[in-house]
């Protein structure tokens, strides 16, 4: 089984959570590098990997294959380039970069330089919009005609990461959770043409925003885009509307709480939602109305882990490609434009 050398570049939360469990599980990887710059969390869970204190060293480690750049957005562009500039695979977090022009420009390097390019956009592989998507695959609601998704929280106080409070290129909710709403839409429906946005700042003294409302415009189906830091009680937080029924389901997701608190992704029944929170299906079939609950399918975001090490060795299609990232920016760099025109823009 050919190994794919792997170096991460920061073990914050991301790479402790999202990153590093699922390439060490994997037989296909080797986790090779982490960039730690004062720090050695690491050590303590993987004492097998070499702590750097230098970008310097992965991009001339001769021995590392792929590199996952999960440092603040603002930085992604500057890194990535660096990485493919270095002969390396890059896998990118969202938001992929700070502008259109940025991913564009990194699409195109990865290509010259024959490198795989791939955008970690792991909320594709929840539970609960792994189900949202087969109720719809299925023609469970008939014509889809109207979607809302949610994925909102509440966090009152600033948070302590500075770049994360701090107004600048890739700051604020738009770019932090509209990426993952953003995303899971254009799974669904693909490209809208059009993009009308309300984003706003609520909580006190925060300098970047923590609000958005987006409205993406298709022919056939109407898809609204909501996230918040002060919304206390949770409401469903994917609402679905088709020809012949509806589908509500919670974001009711485990897997980052469970990574959080320790828990291993290689253990029995990972990914499984509690039973309470099965989303909820009103429809018509073979002219037999229903009215039940749905069976929530699991989720894992090894998933992802598992695409792309096909796609570094050949044999399936890159899992989030660079131009799902362009798309994805697209639409971001469209609904900072609205917002402060305050009208719809064209895609």
């Amino acid at each position: 089984m050919q190994t794919i050398r792997t170096a991460i570049l920061s073990f914050g939360l991301s790479g402790k959570v999202f990153h590093a469990p699922f390439i060490h599980q994997h037989p296909g990887y080797e986790l090779v590098s982490i960039w730690e710059r004062t720090k050695s969390a690491s050590v303590e869970i993987y004492p097998y990997v070499k702590i750097v204190r230098s970008f310097e060293e992965i991009l001339d480690d001769e021995n590392i294959d792929l590199v996952i750049v999960n440092t603040p957005t603002g930085t992604h562009y500057e890194y990535a380039k660096k990485v493919l500039e270095a002969g390396k695979h890059a896998v990118v977090e969202k938001a992929f970069t700070s502008t259109v022009e940025e991913a564009i420009h990194l699409d195109q390097l990865a290509i010259e330089k024959n490198k795989v390019l791939s955008v970690f956009q792991n909320r594709r592989w929840d539970s609960d919009f792994q189900t949202v998507q087969k109720v719809i695959k299925d023609g469970l609601l008939g014509t889809v005609l109207e979607a809302e998704f949610h994925f909102d929280r509440f966090k009152d106080e600033l948070s302590p990461k500075k770049h994360k409070e701090t107004a600048g290129p890739g700051a604020g909710l738009l770019y932090d959770l509209g990426p993952h709403l953003i995303d899971q839409s254009i799974c669904l429906f693909g490209m809208p043409e059009a993009v009308f946005a309300d984003i706003r700042t609520l909580r006190t003294h925060s300098q970047v925003d923590d609000y958005i409302d987006l409205l993406l415009y298709y022919s056939s189906v109407r898809v609204r885009l909501k996230s918040g830091l002060l919304v206390k009680e949770p409401i469903p937080s994917f609402i679905v509307h088709g020809s012949v029924g509806s589908f509500i389901k919670s974001r009711a997701d485990i897997q980052e709480a469970a990574l959080l608190a320790g828990e291993k992704p290689d253990q029995p029944n990972w990914g499984e939602e509690p039973v309470s929170e099965m989303g909820l299906l009103n429809t018509k079939i073979h002219g037999t109305e229903e009215r039940r609950q749905v069976p929530t399918l699991a989720g894992n975001y090894g998933s992802y882990y598992d695409l792309l090490y096909g796609a570094l060795t050949g044999k399936n299609d890159n899992p989030v490609s660079a131009k799902d990232g362009i798309r994805v920016m697209q639409i971001l760099e469209a609904a900072v434009k609205s917002n402060r025109d305050k009208k719809v823009i064209d895609l």
